[in-house]
């Protein structure tokens, strides 16, 4: 997409404030573990510890995974075709902090097709609930597409339900 940033500058909530949104969550063993070598540096510990919670689905563990670990373009596990479904999955079951994230995987075509239509539906979604940077992703999501793309991508929008499984 011409006018897309990639996602990391359209997060304008600092890394630090991400890594406590995760952290309200409940404890699970091996998070606290993974979320600590994460802060370290060692994204192979990180992802040793993060990878069992990511496979029970726990959306705090494919976020991390999605985002940091493989989705980090300096870290040294950066594989994008790892990162987008881990995104994608927390995103659906209704977990905030993968969804702008997921955005810039469709607006970018990194690990999942690209569509500026999926971007914006993303996009749109996170802003519905209030997910912080929205509103300026929404806005650059917005030129890539037609008026009449925009419409059924916001409709598209409106009637997405989270998946509970």
């Amino acid at each position: 997409m011409r006018n897309v940033r990639p996602i990391r500058s359209l997060l304008s909530v600092p890394a630090a404030a991400l890594m406590l949104a995760v952290i309200a969550q409940p404890a699970a063993a091996g998070f606290e573990e993974g979320l600590k070598a994460l802060q370290a540096g060692d994204a192979a510990t990180a992802e040793k510890e993060l990878q069992p919670l990511a496979k029970e689905r726990d959306p705090r563990a494919q976020f991390l995974l999605g985002f940091y670990i493989y989705g980090g373009a300096e870290s040294k596990l950066f594989d994008v075709n790892k990162a987008a479904p881990l995104l994608l999955d927390a995103a659906e079951r209704g977990y905030l902090p993968a969804m702008i994230p997921l955005a810039g995987a469709y607006a970018e075509g990194n690990g999942v097709p690209k569509s500026a239509f999926e971007a914006y539906k993303w996009v749109a979604i996170a802003e519905r609930w209030n997910v912080p940077s929205a509103g300026l992703a929404l806005e650059q999501a917005t030129r890539e597409l037609g008026p009449d793309e925009v419409a059924k991508a916001k409709a598209a929008a409106q009637a997405y339900t989270f998946k509970t499984k």
